[in-house]
């Protein structure tokens, strides 16, 4: 099974059971945006139309981990992990967080995103706010934790 981690711009229920990692939408490292402290809507919807997927467990096995995105500081990054949470346990998919393994998450000089659930940003209320550099550097470890993990096990 060859590996692949190469950005797509949004998995497909038809796309999820052949590759090696899942894409919890829309991205591999999926940055998952939060409406009240869970995920958008649309990342529901997109798992209400994985139902075949579940009933064969065709995801059961594969490795998935998530970014966040929130309008504030404290708008729910890890609720909107530990909410998408119970999609991935339903189909058997295996959850890699981010850990403290990148230094930036105990640095204090700044207000950013992230905890051990995973990498995250803050978009402010509007969406005008970029992620910070130190913000990019975490999402870019994240990912590279992650694809990490996932060459380890399938290997």
């Amino acid at each position: 099974m060859a590996l692949s981690f190469v950005v797509r711009p949004f998995s497909t229920m038809h796309t999820c059971k052949d590759a090696s990692r899942i894409d919890v939408p829309p991205l591999p490292c999926s940055l998952v945006p939060t409406r009240y402290g869970r995920a958008v809507a649309q990342v529901s919807a997109f798992f209400d139309s994985t139902g075949g997927l579940w009933g064969t467990q065709a995801l059961n096995g594969k490795m998935a981990t998530i970014i966040t995105s929130t309008g504030t500081q404290h708008g729910g990054q890890e609720t909107t992990v530990l909410t998408t949470l119970p999609y991935l346990a339903h189909h058997g998919i295996i959850f890699v967080p981010l850990g403290y393994a990148d230094k930036n998450l105990t640095q204090m000089n700044e207000i950013m995103g992230g905890s051990p659930w995973g990498a995250a940003t803050l978009a402010a209320s509007d969406g005008s706010r970029q992620p910070s550099k130190i913000e990019l550097d975490m999402a870019n470890f994240h990912a590279g934790h992650f694809a990490n993990t996932v060459k380890k096990y399938v290997s």
